[in-house]
């Protein structure tokens, strides 16, 4: 369920289920276009499929996360990823803030971005769509079709 703060601006707070922001909570924030007139339903939509994401597709997103840590194009320049028993374990290097709706009707495919951080100081985000994940890394917005 989806708490707006601003809904003229599409802007809301959602409880994740499991990925966290950087106070270590679960509240993050959805942006939506509020041009489009489902732009309420397409956010819920998205936040449902985001908090009911499969753990093969939770373990992918890591999997790349790790990747991008280990590649290193953060800012940290002394940051080095230690070794992990588990691709989840990642999360405690990172967290995210918000979540951007890709849909412009209620109608269309679930696609979302995600955006966080990783204290490697890279600004990073994956994007989704049907469940699937189509991209992690630091250029996740440039997969959103609807942006505005």
């Amino acid at each position: 369920m989806i708490f707006w703060l601003q809904q003229e601006d599409g802007e809301g707070r959602f409880n994740s289920k499991f990925f966290r922001n950087d106070e270590n909570e679960d509240e993050l924030i959805v942006y939506a276009n509020s041009g489009s007139p489902d732009f309420m339903e397409c956010a819920e939509k998205c936040v449902d499929a985001f908090n009911s994401l499969s753990e093969p597709v939770i373990n992918e997103i890591c999997q790349k996360l790790i990747n991008c840590a280990q590649e290193g194009n953060g800012l940290e320049e002394g940051f080095e990823l230690p070794e992990l028993d588990s691709p989840l374990d990642v999360l405690g290097y990172c967290w995210f803030m918000a979540l951007y709706v890709d849909m412009e009707s209620k109608d269309d495919e679930v696609a979302y971005a995600v955006e966080g951080e990783g204290e490697w100081g890279e600004n990073i985000g994956f994007f989704i769509k049907n469940d699937r994940v189509v991209y992690v890394g630091a250029d996740y917005l440039d997969y959103m079709e609807n942006a505005r």
